[in-house]
């Protein structure tokens, strides 16, 4: 053997004398646990809002656009949407796992039954042999492992239920701005319509100053351009309605051919009042930031598990039974033994076990970036949602001034034209001004619509009292761990 060889022989045993000593010595591997801080950095206030007025989002905030048919459609998503089944789904498997969890604070208790017969050598008859008894072992959590696997289950329950609650706020946002889609293609559609219907007039006007010699087959043959493009501007907007109805369908989990929506026009929605209350409130209310919450629980427990399998697990055992080789004196005092068992094991050579507490410990600061992102994204959507709500408004409100002045403008040159009184490009400059300006409001009534929806996605949606999801189950009385700096 070689000096190298022999000094890597006294290494190899310095360690498995170390690892056995570790084992030996309880909870020596197990180092002490000290948890990251959670280091979210909350504000004392909003951006663009110096001293909010807390209005949060009422349990069935989308009412407050004063559409019965919307409303009518987020419902029936609630029962049958599939991914929000699913989701309930989820919630019976977390469940589930609690109770499998929880089975190991209790002990096991097994029956058994049996009956044998045998030959006798000597009077050549069957003999029998009747046991019937009982088994029942125990794990004694002494180091507060099961427990801890049961708290992690907990939270992992919570977090589905949380969960739920952002896949039914993901539904509920999509219905409304595809329902507001919706309601914009068909405003469109009939503001379309109307330009057609308005180059027509503007065309035939045309045709009788050329056939009096007062206009050209040129400015005719422009006029026919602008008529054209303005036909031309339906079909896709048709399939703009067609393809939001579609999508409303798969959101309510039904069959195209089943949904009929009526639909309407934006001005006739009522614009709600709305307005975030402090940052640090918002993050008890954001379902995706109590999920995160949870899920940071679940992992904290997982590490206090990892530690304990360092320490000695204690087994007890009892049996206790009947014995007889006669069934009619199975059931009595002189048949009957029992015995009682305790047992000691401790991990000295199991090299899984750090890397277990190690990958524990990691998951844990996975998660726990995954909470700090939420967090600070709470923030970010709110700050981008305050400052949609009020910019769009301000664009709706130029916009219908915009509407105005070329609506004016317009009806001057329709006027003047038939007078005969002005040329005709100024005629197509204007009418073509007040197509684009018609299309911008309705867009611009759209995009401040799904500002408010979005400001209502941002502050976690509706919130009952008590601190339960509105839409969904109530929260199971699981004792959660509260993750806090140590």
């Amino acid at each position: 053997m070689t000096e190298a060889s022999a000094l890597q022989g006294r290494i190899r045993g310095r360690r498995l004398a170390a690892a056995a000593i570790c084992g030996l010595s309880l909870s020596g591997c197990a180092d002490k646990w000290d948890r990251p801080a959670l280091g979210v950095d909350t504000p004392g206030r909003w951006k663009d809002v110096a001293a909010p007025k807390a209005a949060w989002p009422a349990p069935d905030w989308w009412r407050g656009f004063g559409s019965a048919e919307l409303t009518s459609l987020i419902l029936e998503a609630e029962r049958a949407n599939q991914d929000i089944g699913a989701a309930k789904a989820r919630i019976e498997q977390a469940d589930a796992q609690v109770r499998i969890n929880g089975a190991t604070l209790i002990p096991v208790v097994d029956g058994t039954a049996q009956a044998t017969g045998a030959p006798n050598a000597r009077t050549d008859k069957l003999q029998g042999s009747y046991q019937l008894g009982l088994n029942a072992s125990y794990e004694l959590d002494f180091w507060g492992k099961n427990r801890a696997s049961v708290r992690s289950a907990q939270a992992s329950a919570v977090a589905a239920r949380f969960d739920e609650e952002v896949v039914a706020l993901s539904v509920q946002t999509n219905i409304a701005n595809t329902y507001f889609a919706l309601l914009s293609s068909q405003e469109r559609l009939a503001i379309a319509r109307g330009n057609v219907k308005s180059a027509q007039t503007i065309l035939d006007a045309i045709q009788a100053r050329v056939e009096v010699g007062t206009a050209s087959a040129l400015d005719r043959a422009q006029q026919r351009a602008i008529l054209d493009q303005q036909r031309a501007a339906l079909p896709p907007i048709e399939q703009e309605i067609r393809t939001n109805e579609t999508a409303i369908a798969l959101l309510v989990g039904r069959p195209p051919i089943r949904v009929d929506i009526k639909g309407g026009r934006l001005t006739s929605l009522k614009v709600p009042k709305i307005s975030p209350g402090l940052p640090s409130a918002l993050l008890v209310r954001r379902p995706d930031v109590r999920q995160a919450e949870a899920t940071l629980a679940a992992s904290d427990a997982d590490i206090t598990a990892a530690r304990a399998e360092f320490l000695p697990s204690i087994d007890l055992t009892a049996q206790g039974g009947f014995e007889s080789t006669a069934l009619r004196s199975l059931i009595s005092s002189s048949a009957f033994a029992y015995q009682i068992a305790g047992g000691l094991t401790q991990p000295i050579l199991d090299q899984s076990l750090p890397g277990n507490l190690d990958l524990a410990k990691g998951q844990y600061r996975e998660n726990l970036f995954a909470y700090r992102k939420a967090a600070v994204q709470s923030f970010v959507d709110v700050e981008n949602a305050l400052i949609g709500v009020r910019k769009t408004a301000e664009q709706v409100r130029l916009q219908e001034a915009a509407v105005k002045s070329a609506r004016e403008a317009y009806d001057i040159a329709q006027a003047q034209l038939k007078e005969g009184a002005v040329d005709i490009v100024t005629v197509l400059n204007t009418q073509q001004t007040l197509f684009d300006a018609q299309d911008s409001l309705v867009a611009a009534r759209l995009a401040r619509f799904q500002a408010l929806v979005s400001m209502f996605e941002a502050l976690g949606g509706g919130w009952a009292a008590g601190g339960r999801p509105a839409g969904g189950d109530p929260l199971p009385a699981f004792n959660v761990p509260k993750i806090a700096a140590r």
